[in-house]
């Protein structure tokens, strides 16, 4: 083990990587917002209806990927909120009481 290794560090390391994965979810929310509008106004100014299957399929990626975000991690919010609210949240779980 290295002697910079404590268990702050360690908890560190996974609320930072928490954090990460919840403020990936955002961007990805963000772009398929994004992309879908700029889809659905091409497709309304061609007359048709064919953007709502680019948007079902993302949108099913979109809902499994917040899936694991979010149930398996647990909480949302801005990055340095995320980060602190992990780290406290896995500094309580490894005190004894």
């Amino acid at each position: 083990m290295n002697p910079s290794d404590t268990p702050r560090d360690d908890l560190d390391r996974l609320a930072r990587r928490r954090a990460g994965a919840k403020m990936g979810w955002l961007v990805h929310a963000l772009v398929y917002v994004a992309v879908n509008l700029f889809l659905a106004a091409l497709a309304a100014s061609s007359g048709r209806n064919w953007a709502i299957y680019p948007a079902m399929g993302w949108g099913l990626g979109l809902a499994v990927h917040g899936v694991v975000v979010y149930f398996v991690t647990g909480g949302a919010g801005l990055y340095q909120q995320l980060f602190e609210r992990e780290r406290a949240r896995l500094q309580a779980q490894r005190e004894p009481w």
